[in-house]
């Protein structure tokens, strides 16, 4: 898969050497003469030094022939006029953009980019992912990051073993799928209960998580 990414700052560059290790290829576009020949020496991918709203610079990358497209300097405005382009002129079938004020977000969403990531919004949902990782193992994201199913582990002696999921105070943007006990399947019910040593496989909103964690006496 091709991938144009605009900007070669610390979130750009590792994003195009995370690509290029996945088997794509990257193609960077770079204002920055210094950054241009850091990537290019490093990674010795194809990097233009020019502008990533400039049409001629688009082209001179392929955006033609390119099957993701993202926005990764830092300016927001730089990453929408970008990926604007890229899909309205292009066809580019998906845009990703990097958004450095999380309050843009709805905004670039409007504006017709695909997948907007704030990078604040995404540490603040990964430290609360990790309040316990022995605990809870996020399986698959859902929606660009938006919820995750996880799996948690109920570990042993734990103090709510025989609580019900009726009085579970749950966040409401949360659902417990199953429960596997002794290696059988349970489709839980409001009266099915929880014990120590349960596997139970959970659809949470990411901002919910701390919440949920909290519910489950898991914190």
């Amino acid at each position: 898969m091709k991938v144009i990414v605009i900007g070669a700052g610390k979130v750009g560059y590792y994003l195009a050497q995370t690509l290029l290790e996945h088997g794509h290829k990257p193609v960077v576009i770079e204002p920055d003469r210094e950054r241009c020949r850091k990537v290019a020496n490093n990674l010795d991918i194809p990097v233009i030094n020019g502008d990533g709203t400039a049409i001629p610079t688009l082209e001179q990358a392929g955006v033609e022939e390119c099957d993701a497209f993202v926005g990764a300097a830092g300016r927001d405005e730089v990453n929408l006029i970008a990926c604007q382009l890229a899909k309205k002129r292009y066809g580019v079938p998906r845009t990703v953009a990097r958004v450095n004020n999380p309050k843009n977000m709805e905004v670039l969403k409007k504006l017709g980019v695909d997948i907007p990531v704030s990078s604040t919004d995404h540490i603040a949902r990964l430290i609360e992912r990790e309040i316990d990782a022995a605990t809870m193992k996020q399986l698959l994201s859902i929606n660009g990051g938006e919820a995750a199913i996880s799996e948690v582990e109920i570990p042993k002696g734990y103090r709510r073993s025989g609580v019900t999921l009726s009085a579970l105070d749950m966040p409401k943007e949360s659902v417990i799928v199953s429960i596997t006990r002794d290696g059988k399947l349970i489709i839980p019910r409001g009266n099915t209960q929880i014990l120590s040593g349960d596997k139970v496989i959970i659809v949470c909103r990411n901002e919910y998580t701390h919440q949920l964690m909290k519910s489950l006496h898991l914190e």
